[in-house]
């Protein structure tokens, strides 16, 4: 009996010490939390830039796409037509076209989704067979986006069509033929393979090259490396030059996989895509550089290059979602991603077939964003070793 009465008033103390331990445990781990106030701002800042990146750039719609019209006739039909597009908010009619041999030129000129090409004598055909063709020659690079526009442009043909219909009583048809220019197959890798590229790219040198460097500053190595004799640049030197020899490795893998296995030929030089994929591997490792400057713990670096590097270049570059659809800031944005200018460059080259001047823009981009990248990072993470 005395047994029993001693077990029922020692139990509800040993469980209320367990509670007070329990909460010291739980209390412990804010306070570490807490501590690292950078950490803690990452982890609540993340969500908040997710939510705004994907609800304003996800966007199935196709918008503002620039398009270039090539109208022999100018007769009555033609200009009702070309007027419902330029109404519609699916498009930008930005060039009218006075010759078929500029039409190419100006696919790689401009940044067109979609030429609208009448026949001659158009509205003339109509009336004496009741029958005139438009041909919608799109870029087919990214499937998606071309099949979207020429549907829209087929409603919006439609929707003159009928309107003519209730005017004249005369059963009219109007056929629109499809043609599609890099990628008449449609096939999905050509719009995803430069993507990949410049996302793993990014991912290999700028991520591994920051957790690193990270690394050895979070265990307390990296004293261990300044008081060795070699300078400071040769340690940086020796901890991005593996990351840099793993990226060539993956390049020519990535290249060899989408040529015989995804079939995406190399359409253009390959010495020009080596050397300009070689560019942005130098760009991306000072960008791993910089961000190591600034973190001080190797969960600081994975955070800031989730939300510095891959978010960005996933939601923003183009690599998914098209940029022209976004909205104007997020459109701005998007031109200080270099992996924007990569993926361009890259679709210029491998998928169109373009030489190297079609891509001294996105070349002279990169250029000037590796000079100020390298800069940077090197005096600020000279500054942190001092």
């Amino acid at each position: 009996m005395n047994s029993t009465n001693k077990n029922e008033h020692t139990h509800p103390t040993r469980t209320n010490g367990q509670w007070k331990t329990f909460g010291s445990f739980v209390q412990k781990e804010f306070y570490h939390i807490t501590r690292d106030q950078t950490t803690l701002a990452l982890l609540l800042i993340l969500p908040v830039l997710l939510m705004i990146l994907f609800g304003f750039s996800i966007n199935t719609e196709v918008k503002n796409s620039q398009i270039a019209i090539y109208d022999p006739s100018n007769d009555v039909a033609t200009r009702g037509i070309i007027e419902k597009i330029k109404a519609s908010d699916y498009f930008t009619v930005v060039r009218m076209l006075n010759n078929p041999a500029e039409i190419e030129k100006q696919f790689l000129k401009d940044d067109l989704k979609m030429v609208v090409i009448f026949s001659d004598h158009f509205y003339e055909n109509m009336q004496r067979t009741g029958k005139a063709q438009i041909e919608l020659l799109t870029d087919g690079t990214d499937p998606n986006s071309a099949m979207t526009v020429v549907s829209y442009a087929s409603n919006i043909i439609g929707l003159y069509q009928q309107d003519l219909f209730k005017i004249q009583q005369i059963p009219f048809e109007i056929t629109p033929s499809v043609k599609l220019m890099y990628n008449p197959e449609l096939k999905g890798p050509y719009f995803f393979v430069p993507g990949i590229l410049g996302m793993i790219l990014m991912i290999i040198c700028s991520m591994m090259t920051s957790i690193s460097i990270a690394r050895e500053k979070e265990f307390g190595t990296m004293e261990v490396l300044l008081v060795s004799p070699f300078k400071p640049m040769y340690i940086i030197l020796s901890k991005t030059i593996p990351y840099f020899v793993i990226s060539l490795v993956n390049l020519a893998t990535m290249l060899l996989l989408s040529v015989f296995m995804l079939k995406v030929p190399i359409a253009g030089s390959l010495f020009w895509l080596v050397t300009f994929s070689i560019l942005f591997i130098f760009l991306s490792l000072s960008l791993g550089l910089l961000v190591s400057s600034i973190a001080n713990s190797q969960l600081q670096a994975l955070l800031f290059s989730g939300m510095v590097l891959v978010i960005p270049v996933v939601m923003l570059s183009g690599m998914i979602f098209p940029i022209e659809n976004m909205p104007a800031f997020f459109q701005w944005f998007s031109k200080l991603i270099p992996a924007t200018w990569y993926i361009s460059g890259v679709k210029k080259i491998m998928i169109k077939g373009l030489g190297f001047t079609s891509i001294l823009p996105e070349l002279g981009v990169l250029i000037s964003m590796t000079i100020l990248l390298i800069g940077i990072s090197w005096k600020t993470f000279k500054y942190r070793l001092e």
